[in-house]
């Protein structure tokens, strides 16, 4: 939401707002390719680096000493850009981002030059903003700035504004005559890009901001997203016109959208930028700068349907990594680390949102962890979640070598042990495991690794294998063979095997598979390939035993497979196995495979 305070419905409750709002696989991920480039100008990794947000939008003691978001000021930006340079610089930090209100006064009233552009405030920013990017330049590191999507009602004055080097074009000129608005705030006139002068307005910010010199630009409130949707809120257009402003001006600025962008324009988000936000602020708005409940553990659920669509050139954004400043953050140690694990496994552009300038060392050791570092920025591919979404769940992705990186999450309340099977990664026998966290050799494992995990905690490991290919037998859900029940029934699916899915499991709906065999009585870590377009649910059973229900992440779409792993008991010869939607909805089933061996 980055800032909410555009609206004078307080933070807390326009959050919640959104959120009520928003209610109403494989292992091997191969990230997709931005802008048909194989070596992108820009975002060729996830950036890194430093953000104001998270500080200006905190009711922690000391912070916002002058009234809400008063932290932003020329002197506290460079204060946290001494600390990057000296503290974080030579792992890879270096974007320092100023986020919403460089523009406006301690009351939030916001400036604007005569050509109806963001001008810096004279008490927050005397220097103005092109010392300030100059002085972060200084200093080896990158400087970011923020702008809403859409023409900022206070800037349209009474639509005479001209727009500069653009004769004949003034404010009235690029917005709709009725002046709709836009954003997830609201705060900004619609833009109407079919009149040329339109445009001509973007042109006019990019050119100021590059003569300025900023290397990163972050456009908020884009939609469709940010908790609204239709034309009004659609501004793929104004993204496409800062994608061509920017390019217009010669000089490289990374373009980073926000905020809870529509998945369904996943496309186009690849298409006209660097980066973008999946998910809500992970700010709490509250007396630290997160919390666990509000929104940090969102992320579990929220990240999986958009893995597909990271790679060089662009990536997906979780958004702040808030871990250095301990009761600051609001978040225990166990916390702190599995916030920590996720964004690197997930390749999210690292940044963090705390003060830099007091560290503690549990923090500085997290944010500066090079084996953990290089999962974000090598050649990792993003990791997503090989067994459901429940409670104690496994993330993994293949490595070029051959090798998996392996996350463990405890995201119950209380302490639980997570096993990572080697089966649901596709082999079996001894792996060599590395802990990456402590940077330590663990030694070899033999058909899975297990750890006791506190609340909502997490292990890290690189897994070598040095068994062999699991083999497997696969069963197609559309099988004659199979027992289709309630409204089950077959369906076109052009991503899955055999071009047939088995849908409309809802409200009882049923898919049995008929004998499925196995050599031999045991626990078998059977791999679901499935459809789903948001988390779904489904009771799983063998033999008509007690059935167990595991959540199924996102796919991201109706078009896409993903795979999943879940133990089941089988006895040795024919069995069946029955996925139950009970008295929900359930993903769609394309098939599953079962290991010839265990």
């Amino acid at each position: 939401m980055r800032s909410s305070s555009y609206s004078v419905m307080p933070l807390r409750a326009l959050r919640a707002a959104v959120v009520l709002a928003l209610a109403a696989g494989a292992v091997t991920v191969t990230p997709a390719a931005h802008a048909g480039t194989t070596a992108p100008a820009l975002a060729a990794k996830p950036y890194m680096g430093w953000s104001s947000w998270s500080m200006q939008s905190s009711k922690y003691p000391g912070l916002n000493l002058d009234g809400d978001y008063s932290y932003l000021t020329e002197a506290n930006v460079a204060k946290q850009t001494d600390a990057l340079a000296a503290k974080l610089k030579k792992y890879g930090y270096e974007y320092v981002n100023i986020d919403a209100g460089w523009w406006m006064d301690k009351t939030w009233k916001t400036g604007y030059d005569q050509y109806g552009r963001q001008k810096a405030d004279p008490v927050r920013f005397p220097s103005g903003m092109k010392a300030v990017a100059d002085r972060i330049h200084s200093k080896g590191l990158k400087a970011g700035i923020y702008l809403p999507a859409g023409l900022e009602k206070g800037a349209y004055g009474d639509g005479k504004t001209p727009i500069w080097n653009a004769d004949g074009c003034t404010t009235a000129d690029i917005v709709y005559s009725d002046l709709r608005t836009t954003n997830g705030w609201d705060s900004a006139y619609k833009i109407d890009f079919s009149r040329p002068c339109a445009q001509k307005y973007i042109d006019s910010q990019a050119q100021l901001i590059a003569g300025w010199g900023y290397d990163f630009l972050k456009l908020d409130g884009v939609g469709p997203g940010s908790g609204k949707s239709g034309d009004q809120y659609d501004n793929v257009a104004d993204v496409a016109a800062w994608n061509k402003a920017i390019a217009a001006t010669g000089r490289p600025i990374h373009l980073e959208l926000s905020w809870s962008l529509d998945i369904g324009h996943a496309a186009d988000w690849q298409k006209y930028s660097q980066g973008w936000r999946i998910d809500t602020d992970v700010e709490c708005y509250c007396n630290t700068l997160v919390s666990w409940e509000n929104s940090v553990d969102d992320r579990w659920d929220d990240t999986p349907g958009w893995t597909k669509y990271a790679g060089p050139g662009g990536w997906n954004d979780l958004d702040s990594l808030d871990v250095g400043n301990g009761e600051m953050d609001g978040l225990t140690k166990a916390e702190r680390q599995s916030y920590a694990t996720l964004w690197a496994i997930a390749k999210s552009p690292l940044f963090t949102g705390d003060d830099l300038t007091r560290l503690d060392s549990y923090g500085l050791s997290l944010l500066t962890n090079k084996e953990v570092i290089a999962v974000d920025q090598g050649a990792t591919p993003p990791a997503r979640p090989i067994t459901p979404s429940d409670p104690q769940q496994v993330w993994a992705a293949k490595n070029p070598d051959g090798s998996y990186t392996v996350a463990l999450f405890n995201l119950a309340d209380k302490p639980a042990a997570v096993s990572a099977n080697w089966a649901a990664l596709g082999f079996t026998g001894k792996a060599a495991v590395r802990d990456l966290w402590n940077h330590e050799n663990l030694g070899s494992f033999k058909d899975k690794v297990t750890e006791a995990l506190p609340a909502h905690g997490s292990r890290l490991f690189t897994v070598t294998p040095h068994g062999s290919a699991l083999a497997f037998t696969g069963y197609e859900a559309e099988s004659s063979a199979n027992t289709l029940a309630g409204n089950a029934s077959v369906a076109d699916c052009s991503a899955c095997s055999g071009g047939k899915k088995v849908g409309n499991l809802y409200l009882g709906g049923k898919l049995t598979f008929n004998d499925v065999v196995v050599p031999k009585a045991g626990t078998y870590q059977v791999k679901i390939a499935y459809v789903s377009g948001d988390a779904r649910s489904a009771a799983v059973s063998a033999n008509g035993g007690g059935a167990v229900s595991h959540k199924y992440p996102s796919t991201g779409d109706w078009g896409t497979v993903e795979t999943v792993s879940v133990p089941l008991t089988l006895k040795a010869g024919s069995n069946t196995i029955t996925f139950d939607s009970g008295n929900s909805y359930a993903p769609d089933i394309d098939r599953i495979d079962v290991p010839k061996s265990y």
